[in-house]
């Protein structure tokens, strides 16, 4: 690593860090952005650790404005923090800036970035144990909490039409329609499956766009792995991974949570048996959530949550038959029919808890 430590280091030192640089090495596991963990050497052999990452253009074509919702959002926050007694350098990430202020380094066409590293705590891959979902959800309603008052009209979209389930559906049926690997024949039922349920995905869109719910900043990949956990207490203490911070609704980072972390199975499951929405999770999830969120969602919003969930998984499975139908170009795949195999665990799910509807409203209700 001998030249790329000295071009990484090169770049950190752009960076008002603390202290002489120790070591770089290869952080996380990651599959959008190029992560770093910088070690520094600070004076009675203290250290200080940050996270060096290079933005993934790619994924994100305007890396400013990506930043200037980072900035904005996690300012907001450690104030908020503040005020409330909390740690704001562990709460909350913080943006280290560039010796001259900026909140990005720009060099060869890469855009890089650093946060101080929260210590003492881990983010997890997958759920080990229901509380430690629980404990992301309570974690994520706090995220929704701290930030009910600020303008989330004023953040750029980074991914325009992210969850415009509207948008979704369109460039959808265009794929059916211009049927570009001859693949549409062989998945009408699929097909099918979503056209049944075109309406839905008017849903939530029509309410924000009616002011029936609120517009909110909203995290939108509310995976556990985007939770560090504290070592000593087990709670989710921050919320990291920004870089899909947009306006939106509360209900598509509760549903996208309910999606993948309520589910009995496995995202690209085979065995379409093994998936279910577990009702157990689902309902400590729908408690966590509300209960982080301390207040701020509108009773509306709580008679919706049912809908997020259904609305999320049917986007997701609706964005991996898409995909399919397109060649293949946007997810990575480890076998021809990978995104097939997905989409049908997601509607499987969504089936599932079509089938369980009456008693997801009963729980969500249940919380007002």
């Amino acid at each position: 690593m001998g030249k790329e430590k000295a071009d990484l280091i090169h770049i950190a030192e752009r960076f008002a860090i603390e202290g002489e640089i120790g070591s770089i090495e290869a952080h996380g596991n990651g599959h959008i952005n190029d992560t770093f963990l910088v070690t520094c050497q600070l004076a009675e052999g203290k250290t200080r650790r940050y996270i060096l990452q290079r933005m993934n253009q790619e994924v994100f074509k305007n890396p400013k404005e990506l930043m200037e919702n980072v900035t904005g959002v996690t300012t907001f926050l450690q104030n908020k923090i503040r005020e409330n007694g909390g740690d704001p350098e562990r709460e909350a990430l913080n943006v280290i800036l560039l010796k001259d202020g900026g909140s990005y380094w720009q060099e060869d066409n890469t855009f890089w970035r650093v946060y101080r590293f929260v210590e003492g705590a881990d983010s997890l891959d997958v759920v080990e144990r229901p509380e430690e979902f629980y404990e992301s959800a309570v974690a994520f309603g706090q995220f929704q909490k701290l930030l009910a008052d600020y303008p989330a009209e004023s953040l750029h979209e980074t991914i325009p039409n992210f969850h415009n389930t509207i948008d979704r559906v369109e460039k959808f049926k265009k794929a059916v329609e211009a049927d570009a690997m001859k693949r549409a024949a062989d998945v009408q039922e699929e097909i099918q499956f979503v056209l049944d349920r075109e309406a839905d995905c008017h849903i939530l869109c029509d309410m924000l766009a009616a002011g029936e719910i609120p517009l909110r900043v909203t995290h939108n990949d509310t995976k556990l792995n985007n939770i560090m956990l504290d070592h000593e207490t087990g709670k989710g203490i921050c919320v990291i991974d920004l870089d899909t911070v947009m306006p939106g609704s509360a209900l598509y980072d509760y549903g996208d949570s309910i999606r993948f972390g309520a589910n009995t199975g496995a995202e690209d499951e085979k065995d379409l048996s093994k998936i279910s929405c577990d009702l157990e999770l689902f309902a400590l999830y729908t408690k966590g959530f509300i209960e982080g969120c301390g207040g701020s969602l509108t009773e509306k919003e709580i008679r919706m949550l049912p809908m997020g969930a259904k609305l999320m998984t049917l986007e997701c499975g609706m964005r991996f038959l898409t995909d399919y139908l397109e060649g293949d170009h946007y997810f990575k795949i480890h076998r021809p029919e990978h995104n097939l195999d997905r989409t049908r665990t997601q509607f499987r799910m969504v089936k599932d808890m079509e089938d369980k509807w009456e008693k997801m409203q009963e729980i969500a209700e249940s919380c007002l």
